[in-house]
């Protein structure tokens, strides 16, 4: 690791987990270190159902599949109208579940058609640091606001893109910086925006060579063959910081201070929304090409790596049971994962599939790791929750009332999560 990188770690672990800092157990969309770790490995609620465990329930208007962030005692979930008409953020009190604001944020007259039924129009997730939240909804606008005064601190809604079937990448921090992704149907291209006044720092298009496929997007499948809703994950290649951002078509590696470009590795799938995640050990990043047919990609990070690595740096593809649209999860030298119905442990190192059991309902959330478990939640309510390791251990089956699609957090020994129509703490004190 690069002293920079090392030094921007410790910097992290002091404003955010150190005793007496400011304690933000879940920042961004999975989690303070982007790859759905809980902090400090505390420990979590394992069994509960309606009547057990649950320590609140708030109802929550409008439809939204954002990972609810975690800070300094308050909860912040985005929402919108079913039509999109209006996006809001909600800030609930963490102990009691009592909601502190109710804001509409955005009015939209016409708002463009989702044209399916999976996504919603509040489906990418917020940030939070000490003293702003960042509210992403895509290019409809984001919105920074003071986290004590609730008072707006700026907005941009000038970053367009036609979001096709809505928007779903989630703002992420970087240093001094906001970090955007524009998987459009018409344009796809990333923006780095300065935390204190919303100014642009840089913009990236992405150089993906899409084909004969119109230059709109708009004919025949065209604009689907050229969206994504994936997040970006910083890592280090062992000489400098990098950001790994995955977009339909291909992988790309960019320097996060400048947005330029590094390498690429070019997939043949589309409509990616899965984070990758990085074994720094074994130096192999594992990204999700995407729907179609999915597959999951083992990429050898090279520091002097430049430009197309695709025939030179993949280790290893996995073709089978492979998520469509949840994150996987890394721990140790095994990747999990849950595709559909079926969550399954796989080596790390050579791709091998160790064991495959099929879950309660889809699994559609991005998997959690924490107090020793790991949770998928899915589509009708149900949780799974199972031991790591090489072989099958279930810990426990769990079932709510409502189901969700969005992305679990954890805090302060409580699961929050994210249902259909309300917001869950499970557990803690």
């Amino acid at each position: 690791m690069m002293k920079s990188f090392t030094l921007f770690a410790a910097i992290i672990w002091i404003l955010f987990f150190a005793p007496g800092g400011a304690f933000a157990d879940w920042p961004e969309f999975r989690g303070p270190s982007g790859d759905g770790h809980a902090v400090q490995d505390q420990a979590l609620p394992v069994k509960w159902s309606e009547k057990e465990n649950v320590k609140w329930k708030t109802a929550i208007h409008g439809a939204g599949w954002a990972t609810p962030v975690v800070m300094d005692g308050k909860v912040w979930v985005e929402t919108a109208s079913e039509d999109g008409r209006t996006m809001s953020v909600l800030c609930i009190d963490q102990k009691s579940g009592k909601v502190l604001l109710d804001r509409v944020l955005i009015t939209n007259d016409n708002p463009e058609p989702l044209s399916n039924k999976i996504n919603n129009y509040a489906a990418c997730s917020p940030a939070v640091e000490k003293g702003r939240v960042y509210l992403h909804f895509g290019s409809y606008g984001t919105i920074c606001l003071d986290t004590e005064s609730y008072a707006e601190i700026w907005r941009r809604t000038d970053l367009r893109c036609s979001h096709w079937r809505g928007p779903g990448s989630s703002i992420v921090m970087w240093k001094d910086s906001v970090i955007l992704t524009f998987d459009g149907a018409d344009r796809q291209y990333l923006a780095a925006l300065d935390k204190k006044t919303g100014e642009t720092v840089w913009i990236r298009d992405r150089s993906t060579d899409f084909g004969d496929l119109d230059a709109k997007g708009r004919p025949a499948n065209s604009g689907d063959m050229r969206k994504a809703y994936s997040t970006p994950l910083f890592i280090n290649d062992g000489e400098k910081d990098i950001m790994i951002s995955v977009g339909a078509k291909a992988c790309w590696a960019y320097n996060p201070d400048t947005g330029e470009e590094l390498w690429n590795v070019n997939v043949p799938q589309h409509s990616t929304s899965s984070r990758p995640v990085y074994n720094e050990k074994l130096k192999l990043l594992y990204i999700n090409t995407g729907l179609g047919k999915p597959q999951l990609w083992a990429v050898r990070v090279d520091a002097k790596a430049r430009g197309d690595i695709s025939g030179t740096h993949v280790e290893w593809k996995l073709l089978k049971r492979v998520p469509k649209q949840s994150s996987p999860l890394l721990l140790g030298d095994e990747l999990y994962l849950a595709a559909d119905t079926v969550g399954s442990c796989v080596d790390a190192k050579t791709g091998k599939v160790l064991w495959s059991e099929r879950m309660e309902g889809t699994v559609t959330a991005s998997l959690l790791y924490g107090g020793g478990n790991i949770y998928f939640f899915d589509e009708d309510g149900g949780a799974t929750v199972v031991k790591p390791g090489r072989e099958y251990q279930l810990s426990a089956k769990n079932q709510l009332d409502d189901g969700s699609l969005a992305s679990p957090a954890a805090s302060d020994g409580a699961l929050f999560v994210r249902s259909k129509g309300f917001l869950y703490r499970i557990g803690g004190e």
